[in-house]
């Protein structure tokens, strides 16, 4: 009856090996002297070590799909013959029934000399990543990892039969803080423009300069000199507001009449008369008609104090009503990026992320907004899905020292999870077991048992784990 066949990481089975033992790692100058033309040293003679030659081309493991592509399983039953990932014919291991129960099932593919798997990913657009942030899961994960293997553990049991053969490199499980972090390129500016009309039809007799700023109770721009002025708060001016109305824009106005200096009325969402007398006293210091009826023209509600980004209209042109007149901007230095659907996980309002200015000097900034939008598509490209995501800059300190930048490229990093003092390894020290699962290779002294390991957050190259008998410090193999 055969004996269980463990593969090795670099892939070949040793038909001089002891049963239940891998073979021992061949240096890379032993796999140089394989590769060698016909008739030189390699040819199929068994090596200073005791293996053979190695069976994969190189690239040969992804020639299958999913796990299977990514890491080659080994059988583990009596007369089972070793499920390989591809590659030349591999001798039958020592015990078993016959030269044809040995003989391996190579995954399809494993002839095409390394070429890559089909549907790779799509070069991502306006990304610059400086970390290498794994987020994929299973077989797949450990593809792009490229370090990973598939042991089998026969029978079931835990941890296999301890080996004399070692890794070809070693590692230390360290216990740290890792983050799933992601950083791509933004453009500090001003955030996204909006655009202000004219509520009537008329003369533009005032306009103002691009690069203004425009204050609460001032004036942006007048039609017929009949100026429109400023005032702060999200509701739109969306109708005449006079005595009897309701709603979350009175409330509004009333708040700006109050903080212009104007009182008598009560804060809150119903017109009075008490407004409608604010209302006319704020008229006639503005120079408008006097009516006690706010009309919808006559105010711009923003957020705050604007910049004025662009003219779509010149002092002097006849506009219509609902004509624009320019765009306008927010006064405070923003960060605007884009992210990709698939990292929606790193948005989060109110999210806080840091933001990498031109002199490397790092400042705090929070998610302001994420919109979805769409890009048409173009001769080069199709159309694209993307997150545009406003990133403002926290604190003065942080504009003051964005403020030497009108314009200009940055960094943003976004921070999704972390976790804090826990179990790490390398994921290529990581290894797929044909009963399901992940493992380590521990190695103890002289010899190496494979212990199973529940991963958690992949991060950075590295992958939470923990285990029985994995602690900080243990030793565990590495692919060479």
């Amino acid at each position: 009856m055969g004996e269980p066949l463990v593969e090795g990481r670099d892939g070949a089975n040793d038909p001089g090996a002891r049963p239940g033992r891998h073979e021992a790692r061949a240096d890379p100058a032993d796999r140089a002297d394989r590769d060698a033309p016909a008739g030189g040293p390699a040819g199929g003679e068994p090596d200073a070590r005791g293996g053979r030659g190695a069976r994969d081309a190189p690239g040969a493991a992804g020639a299958g799909t999913g796990a299977e592509a990514a890491a080659p399983v080994v059988g583990t039953g009596p007369g089972d013959a070793p499920a390989t990932g591809g590659g030349a014919d591999t001798a039958p291991g020592p015990g078993s029934d016959s030269a044809s129960d040995s003989t391996p099932d190579t995954a399809s593919g494993a002839d095409s000399g390394g070429a890559p798997p089909p549907g790779g990913r799509r070069p991502r657009r306006r990304w610059d990543r400086r970390r290498a942030v794994a987020v994929a899961a299973g077989a797949v994960l450990l593809a792009a990892a490229g370090g990973a293997l598939s042991y089998g553990l026969g029978g079931g049991t835990p941890e296999s039969e301890a080996s004399s053969g070692l890794p070809p490199a070693t590692t230390e499980v360290a216990r740290e803080t890792i983050s799933d972090v992601e950083t791509t390129s933004g453009e500090l500016g001003f955030g996204p423009a909006s655009t202000a009309s004219s509520g009537a039809g008329g003369t533009l007799t005032h306009v103002p300069g691009t690069g203004d700023e425009v204050g609460r109770g001032e004036t942006l721009f007048e039609v017929d000199t009949v100026p429109v002025t400023v005032m702060y708060g999200d509701e739109p001016a969306y109708r005449a507001m006079s005595v009897g109305a309701e709603g979350a824009d009175v409330e509004q106005l009333e708040k700006n009449l109050g903080k212009l200096g104007y009182d008598g009325f009560t804060v809150d969402s119903s017109f009075t008369e008490g407004t409608a007398a604010a209302v006319m006293e704020w008229q006639d210091d503005r120079g408008l008609e006097v009516t006690g009826t706010v009309e919808p023209g006559s105010v711009l509600f923003a957020p705050g104090a604007v910049r004025v980004d662009s003219l779509a209209a010149e002092e002097g042109d006849k506009v219509q009503p609902g004509a624009p007149v320019l765009d306008y901007t927010g006064t405070e230095k923003l960060v605007t990026t884009e992210l990709e659907p698939a990292d929606q996980r790193l948005i989060e309002d109110g999210g806080e992320v840091e933001v990498t200015l031109p002199d490397g000097q790092t400042v705090a900034g929070e998610v302001e907004e994420a919109t979805t939008v769409i890009e048409p598509a173009t001769e080069q490209q199709e159309a694209q899905t993307l997150i545009e995501v406003v990133v403002a800059l926290e604190g003065e300190d942080a504009q003051e020292a964005a403020a030497d930048y009108p314009l200009a490229a940055v960094d943003v990093e976004f921070v999704s999870e972390t976790r804090e003092d826990v179990l790490t390894v390398p994921i290529a020290a990581l290894m797929a077991l044909s009963e399901g699962g992940f493992g380590l290779e521990v190695v103890d002294g002289s010899t190496t048992s494979y212990v199973p390991v529940e991963t958690g957050l992949f991060a950075d190259g590295k992958v939470e784990v923990s285990g029985e008998g994995i602690t900080e410090g243990t030793v565990v193999g590495m692919p060479r």
